[in-house]
C-alpha cells in the first residue's frame, strides 16, 4: 500500500473519527484506525463497538489495500506537522512509513482482518432526513437535560419522536424535561428511537451546521447517521421512553412574561448566595413584581433582587434549583420567555413568547422545590 495525502486533511479526518476510539479496551485492535484505500479515497474507521465513525479523504496513489494503524501515535505525529504532502507506504508485513519533506517515521500496523466488522441498520430500517442545522440545534437544546440513571437507561439519552407532522427531541432527568420540535422533519409513519448522550454529543461536534442534510436510518437496535463523506453508526438505547406529553402542563393559570436575559442575569446573581449543595432559590410573585431570594444559613449569606415584570395571576411563592433554571434559560435563544405556574407544588412550563414560538419551538418543564 502506498499513497500521498495532505497532512492537514488527514489530521482533520483522524481527529473526527478518533472520538470513537476507546480509552480502555480489552480488544487492543480497537486502539487503531482502520485505513482502507479504494477508488482514490482513504477511508478511515474507528470503533468501540458501541459507536463507530467513518470518514474519507482524497489521496493520490495506485491500487487498493487496508491496514490497521495506531490511532494515538498517528494523531500525535500529524499534530506536529505543518500542512504538506505526506507519503504513507508499507515497508514490510508489519510496519509502514510516513514520509514528509525533511523527515519520516516508522510505525507498526496490524492486519485489517482483525478489525471487527461494522453492522449497520437492518433491511427494515426507517430513513429520515434532518437539515444539519436543525439536528445540531435540537441536540444542543436537549442533551444537557439527559440523566445518569443506571436503573433507567432510557433516560440517559435523547428520545427522537418522529411523526408524519414533525419530529420532537426529548430529554429528561426527572427534575426537568426539554422538548425541541423540528417541524421540517417528518416520516411517512410514526417511529422513534433513543440515542445515548455520548454518541449524541459526538454527532453534535462533527456535523457542520452549514453543511448538507443528515440522513438517519434506524431499526430497533442501531442508527446510522450519514452526512458528506462521514458516517456514524451507534447502538441505540433499548427501552421504553416515558409518555412525556402526559406531563406537559396545559392549564397553568399564573403567567410570567419577561426578558430572558433579565431573569437569567438576576438568577445568576442571586444564586451566588444560595446553599452550594442545594442551589435553592425562591421566587415571590405579586402583580407587576418578582422578587428572587437565596440564602445559605451555614455561611450567613443571602441575596435578593426585585424586578418589574409582566405577571398575571395570584400571589405565589415557589422555589427552584437555580442550576436547573439557569441551564434551561441559557439554552434558549428567544428574547422574551414565558413561565406558567399552577401552584407551588406543580411543574412550571417555560416556553418562548407567542411572538417567537414559530422561530424557536422549545419548551421546558421544571419541577419546583419546597421553600420555607
Amino acid at each position: 500500500m502506498e499513497f500521498n495525502v495532505s497532512s492537514a486533511e488527514l489530521l482533520k479526518a483522524m481527529t473526527d473519527v478518533s472520538k470513537a476510539v476507546p480509552v480502555k479496551t480489552t480488544l487492543t485492535i480497537l486502539e487503531n484506525f482502520l485505513f482502507v484505500i479504494k477508488d482514490g479515497k482513504l477511508e478511515i474507521t474507528a470503533s468501540d463497538q458501541e459507536l463507530t465513525l467513518r470518514t474519507s479523504v482524497q489521496v493520490e496513489g495506485a491500487g487498493e489495500g487496508s491496514i490497521a494503524v495506531p490511532a494515538r501515535q498517528m494523531i500525535d505525529l500529524f499534530k506536529t506537522l505543518p500542512d504538506q504532502p505526506v507519503n504513507i507506504r508499507t515497508t514490510s508485513d508489519s510496519s509502514f512509513e510516513c514520509v514528509w519533506a525533511n523527515g519520516n517515521s516508522a510505525l507498526p500496523f496490524f492486519p485489517a482482518e482483525d478489525f471487527p466488522q461494522i453492522k449497520g441498520a437492518g433491511d427494515d430500517a426507517v430513513t429520515v432526513t434532518f437539515p444539519a442545522e436543525s439536528l445540531v440545534e435540537g441536540i444542543s437544546g436537549t442533551i444537557y437535560a439527559t440523566a445518569d440513571d443506571e436503573m433507567r437507561p432510557a433516560m440517559n439519552g435523547i428520545y427522537f419522536d418522529i411523526t408524519p407532522e414533525s419530529t420532537t427531541l426529548v430529554a429528561s432527568d426527572s427534575h426537568k424535561l426539554i422538548c425541541y420540535t423540528l417541524p421540517d422533519v417528518q416520516a411517512s409513519q410514526a417511529a422513534s428511537f433513543i440515542l445515548h448522550k455520548k454518541p449524541a454529543g459526538v454527532l453534535k461536534a462533527i456535523v457542520d451546521k452549514a453543511g448538507d442534510n443528515v440522513s438517519v436510518s434506524f431499526d430497533n437496535a442501531t442508527a446510522v447517521f450519514s452526512f458528506g463523506d462521514t458516517m456514524m453508526v451507534s447502538r441505540l438505547v433499548v427501552g421504553k421512553y416515558p409518555r412525556y406529553r402526559d406531563v406537559i402542563p396545559q392549564n397553568n393559570a399564573n403567567i410570567l412574561k419577561i426578558d430572558r436575559e433579565l431573569i437569567l442575569g438576576t438568577v445568576r446573581r442571586v444564586a451566588v448566595c444560595a446553599n452550594k449543595a442545594s442551589n435553592h432559590i425562591k421566587f415571590e410573585f405579586k402583580p407587576g413584581q418578582l422578587e428572587i431570594t437565596a440564602q445559605d444559613l451555614g455561611f450567613a449569606t443571602e441575596a435578593y433582587e426585585k424586578i418589574e415584570c409582566d405577571y398575571s395571576g395570584t400571589d405565589l411563592v415557589i422555589g427552584f434549583k437555580s442550576s436547573f433554571l439557569i441551564e434551561i434559560l441559557s439554552n434558549m435563544s428567544c428574547e422574551t420567555v414565558v413561565m406558567k405556574f399552577a401552584d407551588a407544588r406543580r411543574a412550571a412550563l417555560i416556553v418562548p413568547s407567542e411572538e417567537e414560538s414559530e422561530r424557536e419551538r422549545i419548551c421546558g418543564i421544571l419541577m419546583p422545590i419546597m421553600v420555607s
